[in-house]
């Protein structure tokens, strides 16, 4: 098994025992890749849910760009959700993780049909 699909099972069981989602495991696959090296590094690999600044780069980059949705109040709650759902105590949440909860959280799963 490749290092790439550990991580996707990795985040999988996160969505399952953590966020109590089952995992849409062939969209997981693909917004693990569309996450490209950054699931390698450890510091890039997770999300820092109190820092104002990374929540920011996730609504302009990922939300705005990635996923072309316009720039409002709703952004910014959609990555609240996220977390809640994740959980706040959570210390480690995979970026991959937060993006699924994102797509499914927007609708946005034709973006990686």
């Amino acid at each position: 098994m490749s290092r790439r699909d550990e991580l996707i099972e990795t985040y999988a069981d996160d969505l399952r025992t953590k966020c109590e989602v089952e995992p849409d495991m062939d969209l997981l696959r693909k917004v693990t890749i569309g996450c490209g090296p950054s699931i390698y590094n450890s510091d890039s690999a997770t999300v820092a849910a109190s820092d104002t600044e990374e929540l920011n780069r996730i609504r302009e980059n990922f939300l705005m760009k990635k996923l072309g949705l316009p720039d409002d109040e709703s952004l910014m709650g959609g990555i609240q959700a996220a977390i809640r759902t994740y959980g706040r105590s959570d210390r480690h949440k995979y970026r991959a993780v937060v993006y699924y909860l994102l797509v499914k959280h927007f609708g946005k799963e034709d973006v990686y049909a």
